[in-house]
């Protein structure tokens, strides 16, 4: 009997996916110092002994202002590499590949974890002064971000392509630049947050050049046979704001430079607006992008059953798909997704007297 589409095998450049199904990123608020734990080495590898194709690392931060919060993942530092290249070996072991997102909060960071509150973290508090394209905070009763300088967008461009080297080292196969939901590459995109005038402001040829720029200093550094993914948020859902349109156009800007998907998801920008949140609510943007930009795209968003992953897939509608909170509830979904649409996928030897 064929195999499922879902259960499929993906190619992207040299590195092959055993099937469709990617874990996406999810931070922990586990870390100390931007220091991958324990926490983070269960959690990961639980979910490649669970099935799963790509198994990604929840984003992490170019640079330690770049944290959402200060617990957050790390890949600023030489010291961040080893309990990342641990992690990346057991996902490997496992027959998963290893991904990893790099980002930078923009904005949005110096916040509370979520479970803390998630308000804004004052700098007399142990918290920092955000930056972003434009001095418009995220909440109006929010402090302000910094307006970044020039050099200061340069700067952060290079810590990318830092990042993406120390990836390398780490033994990530799949590296995924985070321009979504409300962070810095994000707020350049959409005129809501960037009403800057120089070259990064203004028209869509310039909004989007902080994001291209920083594309093509990471695929410098990237090895050639590695895919390099980017996740954006497709629409801000406001008036005014960055969408879906927009969004087809910078997909076809950054094939040529050497992006092999777009990960579509949407919001995170604006606060308080209306956003239809429905089962697979985010596929059309996946579906959109892959048909007119001509690009691989991954789907995410309100995907939990397998016959609704599966139909993703076998209808062309996407790539892969990414599972996030449906994976928290069960680390082993692929698995059962198999046994009910009938894969070959096998559980690791231990488990397999469970199945």
């Amino acid at each position: 009997m064929d195999e499922p589409a879902l259960f499929t095998p993906v190619s992207f450049r040299d590195v092959r996916l055993r099937n469709r199904i990617a874990v996406s990123p999810m931070c922990q608020y586990s870390c100390e110092d931007g220091m991958a734990t324990d926490w983070h080495f269960v959690h990961l590898g639980s979910r490649a002994a669970g099935g799963a194709g790509l198994v990604m690392t929840e984003a992490a931060a170019v640079e330690a202002r770049g944290r959402i919060s200060p617990s957050d993942l790390g890949i600023w530092s030489d010291d961040q590499i080893a309990p990342l290249a641990r992690i990346a070996r057991f996902i490997e072991s496992q027959g998963a590949v290893p991904g990893i997102q790099i980002a930078h909060a923009g904005r949005k960071a110096s916040t509370a974890r979520p479970w803390e509150g998630g308000g804004q973290i004052p700098e007399e508090k142990g918290g920092w002064r955000p930056v972003a394209p434009s001095p418009i905070p995220f909440l109006e009763n929010e402090v302000a971000p910094e307006e970044l300088t020039v050099p200061e967008i340069r700067r952060i461009g290079a810590a990318f392509a830092a990042a993406a080297r120390r990836a390398v080292e780490a033994g990530f196969r799949v590296l995924e630049i985070h321009a979504a939901h409300g962070y810095l590459l994000h707020e350049f995109l959409s005129p809501l947050s960037n009403r800057r005038t120089d070259e990064y402001g203004g028209p869509l040829g310039h909004r989007i050049r902080a994001l291209c720029d920083v594309t093509w200093a990471v695929r410098e550094v990237w090895p050639a046979a590695c895919p390099l993914f980017v996740r954006i948020s497709v629409t801000d859902w406001a008036e005014d704001g960055w969408d879906a349109d927009q969004s087809v156009l910078l997909a076809g800007r950054l094939k040529p430079l050497g992006v092999d998907l777009i990960d579509c998801s949407s919001g995170g920008l604006a606060p308080r607006v209306a956003i239809p949140v429905g089962p697979g609510y985010q596929v059309p943007f996946a579906e959109r992008i892959r048909q007119e930009a001509g690009i691989a795209t991954g789907a995410v968003g309100l995907i939990t059953e397998p016959e609704q992953a599966n139909e993703i897939i076998a209808s062309g509608k996407a790539d892969i798909v990414l599972l996030a909170r449906e994976m928290l509830r069960d680390p082993y979904w692929p698995l059962h997704a198999a046994r009910r649409l009938g894969s070959k996928l096998a559980p690791p030897v231990p488990y397999r007297r469970a199945f």
